[in-house]
């Protein structure tokens, strides 16, 4: 049976040995890590559904996904909405793969002697901070968080100290970390004197109060600590801001805009539909940042000259990831288009987390927990500097 209680957790060391058992489980080879995945989520929809897709297709060849911990359509969830395609995904992910799956981390079987052992953690952010010490106490080496990891800086800094006492690694999914067009941006800035980097992220929400107000109840806890949390992570990981470095914060108001719209429940709910800023360090670096919540479905970095001519662009997606793009939408239609876009991205993060899991190499430019720390303290800082200069 897949879902094994504890008392028959004896039983499991047999079927990984015995050949002739019919239950094998995924095991990893000396190379990889075991990874388990907590919190799947409806095929097509959830983004823990892309990474086992990611992993299961050999996308990140250092990972072997043995594990899939499912709480919600392994239980209450198995018969509502999305309970059918989830128990189709997890019949195909225990034939063709050999993926056990349970309710929770607690059931998974003890980590095999020599076996690193890595969880992904994709579930939702408040439950973050259990499911770490879960985690922990599972015997993973290191831990994957989605962004933003916590709710409160105070929770992060609970994590973080959890995470160091067990010796235990986190590392974060913030994807524009190694994104292309922010790499070329940060080359060609790096070898152009005086130059001025802007990161331009948008998002695709209708342009009214119904559709704004939807987003801004969905993600109540703003768009700083949500949508633009990814550039405030690029700003701490490659252009030394922390709140102890800012020296100044320049508000563009004529492009800036906070609204205050009823959600669905019909609670108002006050945020940026769309900001943009300039920040200066005490150590000498300045960077500026634009979201747009109705900005489009292109993001992009742009490099300007002392003058404020745009000297380059990079954009994502380019025509390089809308061929890969093609390709997924004939894979995998009806899923969330944001996957397909950041495809090798969410890709390149997993396989440089696993390989740190499995070798101990270390994971280029992957955000670790400080910087998760940093990013959200930027927020929590500017939002209310941001509404007093835009309320005035």
């Amino acid at each position: 049976p897949n879902m094994r209680r504890s008392s028959e957790r004896h039983t499991i060391k047999r079927t990984i040995t015995n050949k002739d058992n019919m239950t094998k489980v995924a095991t990893p080879s000396p190379n990889q890590a075991e990874v388990i995945l907590v919190g799947c989520g409806c095929p097509l929809r959830g983004m823990g559904w892309y990474h086992a897709v990611q992993m299961l297709g050999n996308e990140c060849p250092s990972a072997k996904l043995c594990y899939i911990v499912e709480p919600w359509f392994l239980g209450a969830g198995k018969s509502g909405p999305g309970g059918a395609e989830f128990a189709d995904f997890k019949c195909q992910a225990e034939d063709d793969h050999q993926v056990g799956f349970y309710t929770s981390l607690a059931d998974v079987p003890p980590v095999a002697d020599g076996v690193k052992r890595l969880a992904l953690i994709s579930g939702r952010t408040i439950d973050n901070p259990r499911l770490l010490c879960e985690a922990i106490a599972a015997g993973c080496t290191v831990i994957y968080l989605e962004k933003p990891g916590a709710t409160t800086v105070a929770e992060l800094e609970t994590m973080k100290k959890q995470a160091a006492d067990a010796q235990v690694q986190i590392c974060m999914g913030y994807n524009k970390n190694v994104c292309k067009y922010v790499r070329n941006a940060r080359e060609f800035a790096s070898s152009t004197e005086g130059s001025h980097v802007t990161f331009v992220s948008n998002n695709t929400y209708e342009n009214n109060a119904s559709s704004l107000g939807e987003c801004f109840e969905r993600n109540a806890e703003g768009m700083l600590k949500n949508m633009a949390i990814h550039e405030l992570a690029l700003l701490a990981s490659f252009y030394d801001v922390t709140v102890d470095n800012i020296e100044s914060v320049e508000v563009d108001k004529e492009y800036s805009s906070m609204q205050t719209l009823p959600g669905p429940s019909g609670k108002e709910f006050t945020d940026f539909d769309k900001v943009k800023f300039t920040i200066k360090t005490k150590t000498g670096k300045q960077v500026s940042v634009q979201a747009d919540r109705c900005g489009g479905d292109t993001s992009y970095a742009k490099v300007c000259d002392a003058d404020g001519n745009e000297m380059f662009r990079h954009c994502m997606p380019d025509d390089e990831d809308k061929a890969n793009v093609s390709v997924l939408e004939a894979k995998y239609p009806g899923a969330m288009p944001y996957f397909f876009s950041q495809d090798p991205d969410y890709a390149t993060v997993k396989e440089r987390v696993a390989k740190l899991c499995a070798t101990g190499e270390e994971a280029k430019d992957i955000a670790t927990i400080d910087i998760a720390i940093s990013a959200l303290q930027i927020a929590e800082y500017l939002t209310p500097l941001m509404q007093k200069e835009l309320e005035a």
